[in-house]
């Protein structure tokens, strides 16, 4: 999702879960962020475009991630989009892709709700995802096709396997997961609908995955927040703080599992950005946040979201940081 210099808030204080989990959760990005200072005092700057940049810092149990589930697009692979033949079989609108029956674990009971960033079908529906959605505070386009590496690679392939990946994790964890779209339908859905899915599964937790495209030297990852809206369709108010909770516990194990630091461009360094024009974060009412992964249009960080290794502890991060915030 490209950055486009909407408004910023300074973050809300807190108010949510006093006592222990309050110290706790206090510790946590502070805690993660030093480690990647420290990462990159010691073991180098991070500026290593393969591999090797995103392997310090991450946790023991990166290669527990279990493989991504069948249909995975395969890591640095073709770009060329799915279904050009017409025989991939698609949803109707609003259709749902539903995790296998879940079972055994520590989040079993509990619904998580994956929204892939964009579809790969969009660029063939510009007149589709160009309409107005209400988001409570103004209309914005349904969507976009998001962006894309200078060789090609798309915004909309990346989400869809980082995706796949944490539903494996999180399956694997005993939870239900459910993926706002799997490339399983023409284009969409709207980012009205995105939020619409959420909060009809009453989800527990929705993350709306994403990498930016941002102009070259901006470099790293942030989780975006809903701000405070009370406005036309949209109340936000109820889900700020526990968004904020579910966002610092995702930022600080991404440091951990990928070995990368928060953006240099927006955030202050925190790897945390409060915004209100989002649409699929206005008409939440389940706790969600934005993972802008890192950026598209700096070499630096496009080889490490091409690789299949990297987007694994990027998955990684992103689930134990769902897992935490769940088992509280």
């Amino acid at each position: 999702m490209s950055y486009t210099g909407p408004d910023f808030d300074p973050p809300p204080s807190r108010r949510f879960r006093r006592g222990p989990l309050t110290v706790a959760l206090a510790a946590l990005v502070p805690g993660a962020l030093l480690g990647w200072a420290v990462y990159a005092t010691v073991g180098g700057s991070g500026d290593d475009g393969g591999d090797a940049s995103a392997s310090a810092g991450t946790s023991a149990s990166a290669s527990s991630l279990p493989p991504p589930s069948p249909g995975t697009p395969s890591p640095g692979g073709s770009d060329e989009p799915d279904g050009s033949d017409g025989k991939k079989p698609s949803t109707s609108p609003g259709a749902t892709s539903a995790s296998a029956p879940v079972g055994t674990g520590p989040l079993r009971g509990k619904v998580v709700v994956i929204d892939p960033g964009h579809n790969p079908g969009n660029f063939r529906h510009t007149a589709e995802i160009n309409r107005q959605v209400d988001v409570g505070t103004h209309s914005k386009e349904c969507d976009t096709t998001g962006t894309s590496t200078d060789d090609g690679f798309s915004e909309a392939k990346f989400t869809l396997d980082v995706a796949h990946r944490m539903r494996a994790f999180l399956e694997g964890q005993g939870a239900t997961v459910k993926l706002t779209q799997d490339d399983d339908r023409p284009f969409g859905p709207c980012i009205d609908e995105r939020a619409r899915i959420g909060n009809e599964a009453e989800a527990d937790a929705v993350v709306s995955i994403h990498a930016d495209g941002s102009g070259t030297g901006n470099r790293g990852f942030h989780v975006i927040l809903p701000g405070s809206v009370d406005s036309g369709a949209a109340d936000t108010r109820a889900i700020v703080g526990p968004s904020r909770e579910l966002g610092e516990r995702i930022a600080g194990n991404f440091v951990r599992a990928t070995g990368n630091g928060p953006s240099n461009y927006v955030g202050g360094g925190t790897g945390l950005v409060t915004r209100k024009d989002l649409g699929g974060l206005n008409l939440s009412t389940v706790p969600k946040v934005f993972v802008e992964c890192g950026n598209m249009r700096d070499s630096k960080d496009a080889a490490l979201l091409t690789s299949g290794a990297w987007r694994q502890k990027a998955a990684q991060g992103i689930s134990e940081g769902i897992v935490s915030f769940l088992r509280g």
